[in-house]
């Protein structure tokens, strides 16, 4: 099947399931976080045609079409208080593992305009933010 439109060159023979096979080739646990391109990489995949879903807004904000994640402030607000803590003296061991509690829905409007897909007006409704 040929496009009309162009696929990122970054991407060009990128199959997503080799890479994983690769990985665990090379002994890597699928739980070591994977090493993506930066943001605008792939906000590229909307320039292909190609809707993308992330779990940080950093991605939808670069032309990425929707994220729905944690809250990076809360992310960021819980570790610098785990941080303090253990200047102030705690032992690591011993702080509680703390999970967010805060998730937020962002759709980027003008992204699902360009490829041609209409966002229900519910689902606008629930998002925290939406880019025009």
């Amino acid at each position: 099947m040929q496009r009309s439109h162009s696929t990122p060159s970054w991407f060009d023979g990128a199959d997503v399931s080799l890479m994983a096979e690769n990985r665990m080739r090379k002994g890597q646990s699928k739980s070591k976080p994977a090493k993506y391109p930066r943001p605008q990489q792939l906000a590229d995949f909307a320039k292909a045609h190609l809707p993308t879903m992330h779990a940080f807004r950093v991605f939808v904000d670069a032309g990425g079409l929707m994220s729905y994640g944690a809250s990076t402030f809360e992310i960021y607000t819980n570790a610098a208080e785990q941080v303090a803590k253990i200047q102030n003296g705690a032992r690591p061991s011993d702080l509680p593992l703390r999970q967010a509690t805060r998730f937020e829905l962002v759709i980027n409007n003008r992204t699902a305009k360009a490829l041609g897909i209409t966002i229900p007006p519910t689902l606008l409704e629930r998002a925290d933010e939406v880019i025009d």
